[in-house]
């Protein structure tokens, strides 16, 4: 079955969004293959959401694949491993995607090694451990939400005292254009992802299992329909409209559960835990396999790339070889993003290393990239009926423009998770979720200062 068609059946969504074109035929169908091994690797110690990773080698140290590296810097934080069998050259600052220049273990790759992972199981089935050394292994593991926020799965995963999960969510919506990395590892993955799953709910205890898909990928939808069947679990795969942002854990939540997470709440404050797939398909890897989070599937797609991919890349390979495997750029002036067209980061060159929550790689000609005039708003209502947290994004625009960062907090800017569907839909082309940005790292500064 094809993944353009669309699921027939009953569809639930969320109310306002916005329906940009897909663009994901071109690596739909593309399955998901290995990435050969190269000759350096570049391991950022803050690729996660919280404090960086401590390192735990010295440069000239030789290290095997999978062994631990750097130690997790705090609770919010999780450790980092060898994706190679090599040696340590460097610790130093290296260009990271975000821009800036942070530090990193720079790994040479061990030419004569056969790069098979030979680490032995945990002592302890995963069944006979306790809730906390479950928590520790995740974190021990290094395993953050797969997709893109890199938040620390363990830190998710543990549930404050006075909190129930009712209900699990695997999120395979995947809303996003153009990247396909979520729809493979559904249709090739199927039973890690169930596997996942169960070692999941062994501790959660949800009285209901939700794997939410959008309804153009039909194929993920049967495959995961039969896994789940067959297992014993309580799990219902639910067909989602297609629609942006879908796959934000918010929307997912009303979609399914026909309810709202209140301002400034979280899933669990609703009884719901929110996966991404990847993300339970790591946890399967490393208590049925002991393999740490050492690669990812990504996506290598755009109009400007000689050959669309999904990709099993190890972390902190060289994004220049990741997109040379894939053919190379085919122009001469190509737009670069990591991640999706509505939220993915701008790169400025392939001169960086893929990071945990890197998603994809998407590549454009310069002409589908339009620089935008802006213009003052005129009050046309767009933006009210594509946000779908139901904020005011016209005037949180105007008070981030004009530095009322009070007023701006007050406006409920920092519920807003930077979808980008005001920005999408402003005949005016007003900058729109930029200047959220800006808002709420003024008032993350501001609160900062008032607290020491």
């Amino acid at each position: 079955m094809h993944s353009d068609q669309s699921y027939t059946g009953s569809l639930q969504t969320f109310r306002h969004g916005v329906h940009p074109e897909s663009y994901k035929e071109r690596s739909s169908a593309s399955p998901i293959e290995r990435m050969p091994f190269v000759e350096e690797y570049t391991m950022h110690l803050n690729q996660h959401l919280g404090a960086p990773s401590k390192p735990i080698v010295r440069e000239g140290q030789r290290v095997r694949r999978g062994e631990l590296i750097a130690e997790a810097g705090g609770f919010v934080s999780v450790a980092l491993h060898a994706p190679v069998d090599g040696t340590v050259v460097a610790i130093d600052l290296f260009s990271h995607p975000n821009g800036q220049m942070q530090p990193a273990i720079k790994i040479r790759i061990d030419p004569y090694s056969t790069q098979r992972m030979e680490v032995p199981l945990p002592e302890i089935p995963v069944e006979q451990m306790d809730y906390q050394a479950f928590i520790n292994g995740v974190q021990q593991a290094g395993i953050v939400g797969m997709g893109g926020a890199a938040f620390p799965a363990h830190v998710k995963f543990a549930i404050p005292e006075g909190k129930v999960c009712r209900y699990l969510m695997l999120n395979g919506c995947e809303c996003e254009p153009f990247l396909t990395c979520d729809h493979r590892i559904m249709v090739e993955y199927a039973d890690a992802l169930i596997d996942g799953t169960r070692i999941l709910q062994h501790f959660v205890q949800a009285e209901k299992i939700f794997i939410g898909i959008e309804a153009n990928k039909p194929d993920a939808i049967a495959i995961l329909r039969e896994a789940a069947g067959s297992s014993g679990l309580p799990i219902e795969v639910a067909p989602l409209q297609v629609k942006y942002p879908q796959g934000a854990e918010k929307m997912m939540i009303t979609a399914i559960l026909g309810e709202e997470v209140p301002s400034g709440k979280l899933p669990l404050d609703v009884g719901t835990m929110v996966s991404n797939v990847g993300t339970i398909v790591a946890v399967a890897d490393y208590f049925r396999r002991s393999k740490p989070l050492i690669e990812r599937v990504l996506t290598v797609t755009g109009t400007a790339v000689q050959r669309a991919a999904n990709l099993l890349v190890p972390i902190g390979t060289p994004m220049r070889q990741v997109v040379e495997y894939c053919g190379g750029i085919t122009v001469p002036s190509p737009r670069i993003l990591l991640g999706g067209p509505m939220m993915g980061m701008v790169q400025k060159n392939l001169d960086v290393p893929v990071v945990k929550g890197t998603s994809g790689i998407l590549i454009l000609t310069d002409k589908e990239v339009q620089s935008f005039d802006t213009y003052s708003c005129i009050r046309c209502g767009r933006c009210l009926d594509a946000c779908p947290l139901f904020l005011n994004p016209a005037k949180m625009g105007l008070l981030a423009k004009n530095g009322l960062w009070d007023e701006l907090e007050e406006n409920n800017v920092l519920d807003c998770f930077e979808c980008a569907s005001c920005s999408f839909v402003c005949p005016s082309g007003i900058p729109l979720v930029q200047s959220f940005r800006v808002g709420k790292s003024m008032i993350r500064e501001k609160k900062a200062r008032e607290n020491k």
